[in-house]
């Protein structure tokens, strides 16, 4: 059974690859329409996700999306220890 991940939550997806790509599909479609009441724009990142379970191309995007994304993280990561060791560095001098 496919599932999706989304932070601590996981979510079943139908067993049917062509439902779920009906999902996917519909859920971009709507997302387009996101400045009308009751839908949104986060439909579309969510229509993507459920498509990645099914096409090679939607998920080597979304791969390519996760690897960007925690790397730009860890680079923040990085620059703030970085910050806060200088700053004690400096703490320490004073």
């Amino acid at each position: 059974m496919a599932k999706i991940k989304i932070f601590n939550g996981h979510w079943h997806l139908p067993k049917s690859k062509p439902i779920r790509i009906g999902i996917g599909v519909g859920l971009i479609v709507l997302g387009i329409l996101g400045f009308l009441p009751v839908l949104g724009f986060w439909m579309i990142p969510l229509g993507l996700l459920v498509l990645s379970i099914d096409l090679p191309i939607v998920r080597r995007w979304r791969r390519q999306v996760t690897v960007w994304w925690h790397g730009k993280r860890e680079a923040r990561r990085q620059a703030k220890a970085a910050a806060e060791a200088a700053a004690r560095a400096e703490q320490k001098t004073s």
